[in-house]
C-alpha cells in the first residue's frame, strides 16, 4: 500500500509539472519595449482616427513587404533595427490584435505619432496614445502575461528588458513653437519651459521605473532647427533654424543631467542617455562622409527642400532612398536609422553614456 501511494504521489507531481510547463511556456529571449512618438511608432496609429499616421504610400517602399506599416520611415525604424540587433522578433504594435499569446513575450511597441511629454503636446491629432495611456497600457500588458507565464516570470521578464523611451521633439515642433504666440510660449520663456518639460519628463521615467524597468535607453532629441520641414518654414539660405536648435542645445543637457540624478537617486545605471543631437549632426554638418547626398532635402515630400506638407503619393520621391539622411520632412531614412543604431551599439560616452547597447546587452547576459 506505501508503494503505491508513493507511486501514486510521484504521478501526481509528474503531471503537475507538466501542467505548469504548459501552462506557463519559459522565457529565454530578452523582451524589448518602446514608448514614444513617431520615430518609434511601428503602426499604434494605424488602430486610432488620427492624422498622425503612416498607413500609405509611399511609407514602407523599402520594407520587406514594400507595403506601409505605420512606421514613419521608407524601411525599418529604429526599433526594428534594436530588434535585429537582439537577433530579436520585431515588437508589435500594442494595439495589434496579432500581440497575443507568445507574441506577448517578445515585448510591445506603445508609442504613439504626435505625443509629447506634455498631454497638450500634439493637440491637433486628437485621438493619440499620449504618455499616461502608454504607461497603462505597459500595467495592462504585464497583467495579460501574468495569465500566460505566472506573475513572477513576468516581473523577471520585464525586469531583464531593454526598454526605449524617444520623447522632447513634438514639445517644441507640436506645442511651443507650433503657431506663433502659442499658449506655451506665452506662458513660458524658452528656459522656463525646458525646465517645466524636464520635471515632468522625470514624472514619466520614475513611473515607468516604479512598472519595473530597469534597463532604458532614453534619446535626446535630435537636431530640431535642421530638419527639411524647419528648413522650409524657418529658413532663408539652407540653415539650421537657430531658435530650435537653441531649444535642443537647452533641452538635451538638461535631460541628461535628470538621467544621471535618477541613477544616483536608485544606485544603478537603470538609464542610458542617447545622444540623438550629436548622432544626427555627424551626417547633417557632413552628409557626403556617409554617403548621403542631401541632409537638407528630404526624399519624400514637396515645397523647398521637400519640407512642406505630408509625404504622400502625389510627393517628388527620390528614386534611391539610401542617398538621403531624411526620408519625409521629420523622419530619418532607414539607411541614417542604421547608422544611429550602429552608434548606439558601439558609439563612446560622448554617444552613450554611462556605455553604449553592446556593452549593455553583454554585461546584462552575464546576470
Amino acid at each position: 500500500m506505501a508503494v503505491s501511494t508513493f507511486y501514486g504521489l510521484s504521478f501526481t507531481l509528474i503531471l503537475s509539472i507538466l501542467v505548469l510547463a504548459t501552462t506557463f511556456p519559459s522565457v529565454t529571449a530578452r523582451a524589448f519595449f518602446v514608448f514614444g512618438d513617431s520615430l518609434v511608432d511601428n503602426g499604434n496609429n494605424n488602430y486610432l482616427v488620427t492624422s498622425a499616421r503612416a498607413d500609405s504610400p509611399p511609407y514602407g517602399i523599402d520594407y520587406p513587404t514594400h507595403r506601409p506599416t505605420g512606421r514613419f520611415s521608407n524601411g525599418y525604424n529604429m526599433p526594428d533595427l534594436i530588434s535585429q540587433r537582439m537577433n530579436a522578433e520585431p515588437t508589435l504594435p500594442y494595439l495589434s490584435p496579432q500581440l497575443r499569446g507568445q507574441r506577448l513575450l517578445v515585448g510591445a511597441n506603445f508609442a504613439s505619432a504626435g505625443i509629447g511629454i506634455l498631454n497638450d503636446t500634439g493637440v491637433q491629432f486628437i485621438n493619440i496614445i499620449r504618455m499616461p495611456l502608454q504607461l497603462e497600457y505597459f500595467r495592462e500588458y504585464q497583467q495579460r502575461v501574468s495569465g500566460l507565464i505566472g506573475a513572477s516570470q513576468t516581473k523577471k521578464l520585464v525586469k531583464n528588458a531593454l526598454v526605449l523611451m524617444t520623447l522632447g521633439g513634438n514639445d517644441f515642433v507640436n506645442n511651443y513653437y507650433l503657431i506663433p504666440n502659442s499658449a506655451r510660449s506665452q506662458q513660458y520663456s524658452l528656459p522656463n519651459y525646458v525646465r517645466f518639460i524636464i520635471s515632468e519628463y522625470k514624472k514619466i521615467l520614475t513611473k515607468l521605473y516604479n512598472l519595473g524597468a530597469r534597463r532604458v535607453l532614453v534619446t535626446g532629441t535630435g537636431p530640431l532647427g535642421c530638419v527639411p520641414a524647419e528648413l522650409a518654414q524657418r529658413s532663408r539660405n539652407g540653415e539650421c533654424a537657430a531658435e530650435l536648435q537653441q531649444a535642443a542645445e537647452l533641452f538635451n543637457p538638461q535631460l541628461y543631467q535628470m538621467l544621471n540624478n535618477l541613477n544616483n537617486k536608485i544606485g544603478s545605471h537603470v538609464f542610458i542617455a542617447v545622444d540623438s543631437k550629436k548622432m544626427h549632426s555627424n551626417f547633417i554638418t557632413d552628409p557626403r562622409a556617409f554617403g548621403f547626398v542631401s541632409s537638407k532635402i528630404a526624399c519624400c515630400g514637396q515645397g523647398p527642400y521637400n519640407g512642406l506638407g505630408l509625404c504622400t503619393q502625389l510627393s517628388n520621391l527620390c528614386p534611391n532612398r539610401d542617398l538621403y539622411a531624411f526620408w519625409d520632412p521629420f523622419h530619418p531614412s532607414e539607411r541614417a536609422n542604421k547608422i544611429i543604431v550602429e552608434q548606439m551599439m558601439t558609439g563612446s560616452s560622448e554617444y552613450m553614456n554611462p556605455m553604449n547597447l553592446s556593452t549593455i546587452l553583454a554585461l546584462d547576459a552575464q546576470n
